[in-house]
């Protein structure tokens, strides 16, 4: 492939995406994850197959969206891309394998849950999914690619509905508002409370709250 294509800042995230159909790839996914660093909670990859064309007003990276225009574009990124892909690395997971495992595994998942399959891969950062699937990585991605933003997008809402949900189960740590960061209100509930079954015990922050087993 032309690597000239990857060279320069792409103003239109739109381009992106065209310029890979334009190499001869017809279904483009773009790869995103959202959850690395939080001390508490899964880490969550999407994998997104969009249409040449399609009209998705208002998508960008999602840390440059609020709550509500993430909340308000899922559906629509939903209906309108040909596939979508999540998977998610749970804390024992990102425990036992570190975080960057967990978060390539998790973006395997995602890649591997799409139906059609992809031809080419679009992936946020700098490393590579482990699958034999021709890819490039774009840092900041989901600032230059369509496809890539709208995989941040599904994988942010997927994260933050996750952790409401343990807020319920673990009630006393704030997850619903951090969202598992480590936001000066969590860092003194898991000195408090001790962490909960969903916090990444080999993390900073958490890992100095354990109990001595020995």
């Amino acid at each position: 492939m032309n690597l000239e294509l990857f060279t320069h800042d792409i103003p239109d995230p739109t381009m992106f995406d065209r310029r890979i159909r334009s190499a001869g790839y017809g279904l483009v996914a773009g790869v995103d994850e959202a959850g690395r660093g939080p001390l508490a909670g899964p880490v969550v990859a999407a994998a997104v197959i969009l249409p040449e064309d399609v009209d998705l007003p208002g998508v960008d990276d999602s840390k440059k969206l609020s709550e509500a225009r993430r909340e308000a574009l899922y559906p629509l990124i939903r209906e309108r891309a040909l596939a979508v892909g999540v998977g998610i690395g749970n804390p024992e997971l990102i425990d036992e394998i570190n975080i960057l495992q967990a978060t390539l595994a998790a973006m395997r998942q995602a890649v591997e849950a799409l139906a059609p399959s992809p031809e080419f891969l679009l992936v946020d950062g700098i490393s590579a999914v482990p699958l034999p699937i021709p890819q490039r990585t774009v840092k900041k991605g989901d600032s230059r690619s369509l496809s890539i933003a709208a995989a941040s997008i599904i994988a942010k809402v997927t994260r933050d509905r996750l952790m409401v949900e343990y807020d319920r189960r673990y009630p006393g740590y704030g997850f619903a508002s951090h969202k598992g960061y480590g936001s000066a209100e969590h860092l003194a509930a898991i000195a408090a409370r001790g962490p909960s079954p969903i916090h990444r015990t080999t993390f900073r922050g958490v890992k100095e709250h354990l109990k001595d087993e020995g």
